[in-house]
């Protein structure tokens, strides 16, 4: 199999379905059981915590973006997944540099996920869990079709946000370009910041200094400052759960500092479960269920 890496293309070869799984995904974590591949599974994350009740016993390796790799290695995976945004380079490498096969992820769109879904089943020769990847294709194909039929909302979602005064605050939210949008597009929404790129540094984001050339560095999530939001006026506001822990005080802050948008107006500001957005694998098919009803309102 071909997957994609931090910068590099790497090709996975197995004389043999792994036997061994090192998980540092908890979103592919939860799809090697949903996908009747769990018992491969010999060490997680610290943050794996889907499906529960099933992670009892498995080895957590520490977080995603400092796993222990002597405890990985110690574990003699064949296979270890991995994934662009959540693992560092260096923690990747350090593993393929002990011999390790490093499978590392980067969907930015649902076709992208299920493309990943679909090598999992490939790569351990499993006929029931392509079943279940078929059934999930259904859903997405049935969601597709209906896009058509009814006007999509144009929403705001933060990812994380910065506090202090008014002229101060700021919010991080994704652009086009990721499998959030995709995912919320395919829900019936349209980004209110689909266009908008991140801008180096900080101040250059926040509209009050020149930008520099960003040469490599991601330009998907831009920061926004408290005008910009309100000169979008979106019709609905996500608050996700994940990364940021919005709770019901953010809630409230967010529904007086834009009490003048349609979002705010409308009642259409809503908590929601972050995994449901940023979660690929099959998360997808709960995400599909619950996030279009937040747009048909």
């Amino acid at each position: 199999m071909t997957s994609d890496g931090n910068g590099f293309k790497r090709t996975l070869h197995f004389d043999h379905p792994p036997q061994r799984v090192v998980s540092l995904v908890p979103s592919m974590t939860e799809s090697m059981f949903d996908l009747g591949l769990g018992s491969a599974l010999v060490g997680i994350t610290d943050y794996c915590v889907y499906p529960q009740g099933a992670l009892q016993g498995l080895p957590r390796l520490g977080g995603p973006k400092n796993p222990r790799v002597e405890d990985i290695l110690a574990l003699q995976p064949d296979l270890v997944l991995a994934n662009m945004e959540e693992n560092t380079r260096q923690a990747v490498e350090a593993m393929e540099a002990h011999g390790l096969q490093v499978w590392v992820t980067f969907p930015k769109t649902v076709r992208e996920a299920l493309d990943v879904l679909w090598l999992i089943a490939g790569v351990f020769s499993s006929r029931s869990a392509a079943l279940r990847i078929e059934t999930l294709e259904v859903t997405v194909d049935w969601c597709e079709s209906s896009l058509g039929t009814l006007q999509p909302l144009r929403y705001f979602c933060p990812i994380w946000m910065e506090a202090g005064s008014p002229d101060r605050m700021w919010w991080m939210t994704f652009n086009s370009q990721t499998y959030a949008n995709d995912v919320l597009r395919l829900s019936g929404g349209e980004n209110t910041f689909a266009d908008r790129t991140r801008l180096y540094p900080l101040a250059a984001d926040l509209g009050v200094e020149t930008p520099e050339d960003p040469r490599e560095r991601d330009t998907r999530y831009p920061r926004l400052s408290l005008q910009e939001i309100h000169s979008a006026n979106p019709e609905l506001i996500l608050l996700p759960s994940e990364p940021f822990p919005f709770d019901e005080a953010q809630r409230q802050q967010v529904s007086e500092l834009f009490a003048d948008t349609r979002a705010v107006q409308e009642g259409q500001v809503y908590l929601v479960d972050g995994s449901l957005i940023t979660w690929h694998g099959t998360r997808l098919a709960r995400a599909l269920q619950i996030l279009p009803g937040l747009f048909s309102n």
